[in-house]
């Protein structure tokens, strides 16, 4: 397959959202040798405490071992392949035991036991053979309890992967009186009917909501002048901010990085009430209020970590991207709390995600919609090239501590960004990866 000739600078060919091949090929080479968010920390607590999830279609385990470390295995038995990990969350008492034939396996998967073992005298199994272990992802990395990993060898050093986005991690984290942040309450499942990438370019794309969501923030304003006197409480407020002016988008900048990350600056402005001046209180108090100004000074929207997830970290939400097929997308979204601050913010935060990112909530059916209605048109014969083309050419070297682009709030940098990454990936050996803005420069 020849992928430059399904890409250009400001406009791709419909293919790299409908094509089974392409698919195919982006699960190998994207979600098989990027850093893939697993998980974090909190959700395995203990040892035997597990998480299962998804890198691109291979089904992994993330496992707390005895002695405190992380983990991270294919869900395969090495004997006749069935998974050893249900979906989910779940707790073993010191070990994995395959549901099939009961062989058993270390926290840290390597194998513990097996039946029968007699009936393999004088054959070529042997119990220290790695190959009849659970098999360890490629690499592994934390950074704040955040675990992410690669399957390929080859993969760049996280440090290097992670550098233009590190700051949102940071605040996402800062923000917490403690400095550590957990997952808490349950977490969303929306299963969308679309292509992954899809979700990835409407996050930072700042030309929607006013269209997007006109019956959402529409709906929002009539409450609230009808029932409120016009007054817009916290619920309605984050709905109603989607109907900004076209000038309000134009002004937010946004910044693009190497890998196919971004962020944009914040479309809320922070709330100043009792709740968030008791919190404001409990941070100063462990950090002083000159850092406490600067971190909840810095105040972002959604961030992208291309290709697998999106951290909100003014409200402490995290969506997750997982692959299902060419036209299916599972979109996870989790909620933490800050380690340290009051609970009641805590509550701040179930109310954004169930107001903005629940499967319930008017804002996301207006989205979850939309893209279906791309995936469905992008398979007609209406045309070839999808348009990337707003702001081509006029974006620019970012001089901040970040480094990067960074262009008007409506430009597209972000989604030609994403796909330069993406080229980067699908016809680069990813040993021999060029960071984009430095082979730029």
């Amino acid at each position: 397959m020849d992928i430059d000739h399904l890409i250009r600078d400001d406009e791709v060919h419909r293919d790299v959202y409908v094509s089974e091949e392409v698919f195919a090929l982006e699960m190998d080479r994207v979600f098989g040798s990027a850093w893939i968010y697993i998980g974090h920390d909190s959700q395995v607590p203990e040892p035997g405490d597990y998480w299962t999830t998804r890198v691109g279609l291979e089904s992994v385990v993330m496992a707390r071992g005895k002695q405190d470390e992380i983990n991270v295995f294919y869900n395969r038995c090495p004997h006749k392949g069935a998974r050893i990990a249900g979906d989910g969350c779940g707790h073993t008492k010191g070990l994995f035991r395959c549901p099939y034939h009961a062989w058993t396996f270390n926290l840290d998967g390597s194998l513990r036991g097996v039946p029968y073992l007699e009936g393999y005298q004088n054959t070529r199994f042997d119990m220290a053979d790695p190959r009849f272990s659970l098999r360890k992802v490629a690499r592994v990395a934390s950074y704040r309890g955040f675990i992410f990993v690669s399957l390929s060898e080859k993969a760049v050093e996280f440090e290097s992967f992670i550098s233009g986005v590190k700051s949102s991690l940071d605040n996402f984290c800062d923000r917490a009186p403690n400095g550590t942040v957990s997952v808490a309450g349950g977490g969303f499942r929306v299963v969308q009917r679309s292509n992954w990438k899809i979700f990835f370019e409407n996050l930072n794309d700042t030309g929607h909501p006013i269209a997007t969501h006109e019956s959402s923030y529409r709906a929002a304003r009539q409450y609230a002048d009808e029932e409120l006197g016009g007054e817009l409480p916290f619920e309605l407020h984050i709905i109603d901010g989607n109907g900004a002016p076209p000038k309000f988008w134009s002004d937010l900048d946004l910044h693009a990085f190497d890998f196919g990350h971004s962020y944009m600056t914040a479309i809320f402005n922070a709330p100043d009430d009792p709740l968030s001046q008791a919190y404001f209180a409990s941070l100063a108090a462990e950090v002083g209020e000159d850092r406490a100004k600067e971190i909840l000074g810095v105040n972002r929207h959604n961030t992208i970590i291309y290709p697998s997830c999106s951290p909100h970290t003014s409200f402490q939400q995290w969506r997750v991207i997982r692959p299902l097929s060419v036209d299916r997308t599972l979109v996870e979204i989790f909620t933490f709390r800050l380690d340290g601050a009051p609970e009641e913010l805590l509550q701040r935060t179930f109310t954004y995600s169930n107001v903005v990112n629940s499967p319930s909530s008017i804002v996301m059916t207006d989205d979850v919609h939309v893209y279906a209605e791309c995936q469905k048109g992008l398979a007609t014969q209406g045309g070839d090239w999808v348009s990337q083309h707003r702001n081509a050419g006029q974006d620019l070297p970012f001089s901040g501590a970040d480094g990067g682009e960074i262009g008007v709030g409506t430009s597209e940098l972000p989604i030609r960004n994403q796909f330069r990454a993406w080229r980067d990936y699908m016809t680069s050996d990813v040993a021999e990866r060029i960071p984009l803005q430095s082979s730029e420069q």
